[in-house]
């Protein structure tokens, strides 16, 4: 198999279309980013003191059926709004864990439609659906009404986060995913760091809702902006529709588009895969389940973390808007790994390095806040870039024809780590949370050094070839 990616070929590493094209990714994808981080503003611990005869005005007392909750910090929440507190606060954590839920069929669903009907439509569908369930969620008038559409909003969350990808990466050449992992998370990084500022100065969970949805309507013109990727157009065997793709891309970034037949037409095609062929092959089987049960502890450790640093004392707004910027490095940093050192290494010494810096929290005194913070939010950065990680090494692992299913399925056991932590960090004894988290980040980490070695490799399209390429590895090694 030549080592030549034919698509960089073609269109290039990354042009002024595939520029173009990330910049509406990245703009439309800021509603999902403020979805995966607000759960602090909008489902935040309270403080209240309780007015019921008594209970003598004691703060945060319970049972209490009178609360007057706290507003200097945030208005209203639906926390406050439906008395999640005492008995109820369990609900609370539901409500935070909801999302995470929706994400699990939301990934499947998504992730089938992209590998059977194509990167566009899923891409496009999840991106305008999240915009309107989000706007729904901010006016429906019972708790229960909110957890349907947080449960919808997660479904929409999991196909924008795989099909967004994965369309990124198949319109990129090899020599340019390195620099992709810090692209791919610009919108994350800026969404995660203006949240805070909008939300300082909306401070009611509903307006601060539609604020961050309806602005977003315009995404539904996507559909005549963004192509279809030619890498899946080949892989199903549409090379004609794939040749025209590529030449429109080629004359937009300026390069020849004279041989792109014949360089297409040797390209291996397959049809199109279902998740049930992600288990008919020994390689692609074992590399399935070892990237579900990683994606699953570094999705629990990833959101654990960035729920206990909501809760760290101090000003929410500020610390939330630090742990953000931090990740500015961070990025910067895997962007650095992805191009000097290989897959394996870099991951393992994240998901390390995440372990290590929480459990030295447990040592560090209580009246030390800035400390404390400061090894929170190192842990936070530790696991944004683990998570990173794994995204672009599952798109390398997997052949184009099941590579959504793949992260798909993947995606499905992260939405269960997802969905514990928040009931992990709400235990109530801190050491026993922080030791929860690093504990199965250094089991990530074990887990990690099964994968293959991918980097600079070229994407494979179909299965026969990743069967062929690992073996090919392993006999290189030998």
């Amino acid at each position: 198999m030549s080592n030549e990616d034919a698509i960089e070929t073609i269109i290039g590493a990354f042009g002024k279309y595939q520029t173009w094209i990330a910049i509406l990714i990245i703009i439309g994808r800021y509603p999902v980013e403020y979805q995966l981080t607000n759960v602090v503003f909008i489902m935040p611990s309270v403080e209240y003191i309780c007015l019921d005869e008594g209970a003598m005005n004691a703060t945060n007392y319970c049972p209490c059926e009178n609360p007057k909750y706290d507003t200097s910090t945030i208005v209203s929440s639906v926390t406050t709004e439906w008395d999640l507190i005492c008995d109820r606060s369990s609900l609370a954590s539901l409500a935070q864990s909801m999302m995470q839920i929706g994400i699990v069929p939301g990934s499947v669903i998504f992730g089938h439609i992209s590998d059977r009907y194509g990167r566009k439509i899923a891409s496009i569908l999840s991106l305008f659906f999240q915009v309107v369930i989000v706007a729904i969620s901010a006016v429906v008038p019972e708790y229960w009404m909110f957890l349907v559409c947080r449960f919808a909003i997660g479904i929409t969350v999991g196909g924008t986060m795989l099909c967004t990808y994965v369309l990124k990466v198949e319109l990129s050449g090899k020599s340019f995913r390195p620099y992709l992992v810090g692209l791919a998370e610009v919108a994350f990084v800026t969404g995660y760091m203006t949240l805070p500022i909008i939300a300082y100065f909306v401070r009611e969970w509903r307006t601060l809702q539609l604020v961050t949805s309806l602005p977003w309507l315009f995404i539904g013109f996507y559909y005549w902006l963004i192509p279809e990727s030619p890498r899946w157009l080949i892989s199903v065997g549409k090379k004609q529709e794939a040749i025209k793709v590529l030449a429109y891309i080629a004359k937009k970034n300026n390069r020849p588009t004279d041989n792109i037949e014949s360089i297409i037409d040797k390209i291996e095609d397959e049809k199109p895969g279902s998740m049930m062929d992600l288990f008919r092959t020994p390689k692609i089987r074992v590399y399935t389940v070892i990237a579900a049960i990683v994606w699953m502890l570094c999705a629990h450790t990833h959101f654990g973390i960035n729920q206990y640093i909501g809760r760290l004392q101090g000003n929410v707004y500020l610390n939330v808007f630090i742990s953000a910027s931090c990740l500015i490095p961070a990025t910067i940093l895997v962007v650095v790994a992805t191009l000097y050192f290989r897959r394996k290494i870099s991951i393992v010494t994240n998901f390390t390095l995440v372990a290590l810096s929480l459990i030295v929290i447990i040592f560090i005194p209580g009246d030390l806040t800035a400390v404390r913070n400061a090894f929170a939010i190192i842990g936070q950065a530790g696991a944004f870039t683990s998570f990173v990680q794994v995204y672009l090494y599952s798109s390398e692992i997997f052949p184009t024809v099941i590579r959504n299913s793949a992260m798909g399925f993947a995606s499905v056991f992260a939405r269960i780590g997802g969905f514990v932590a928040p009931f992990v960090v709400n235990i109530g004894i801190e050491w026993i949370s922080i030791t929860i988290f690093s504990s199965l980040a250094l089991c990530a980490a074990g887990l990690c050094c099964f994968f293959p070695e991918t980097k600079d490799i070229t994407l494979i399209n179909t299965i026969k070839e990743t069967e062929r390429a690992q073996d090919k590895r392993q006999d290189q090694r030998l």
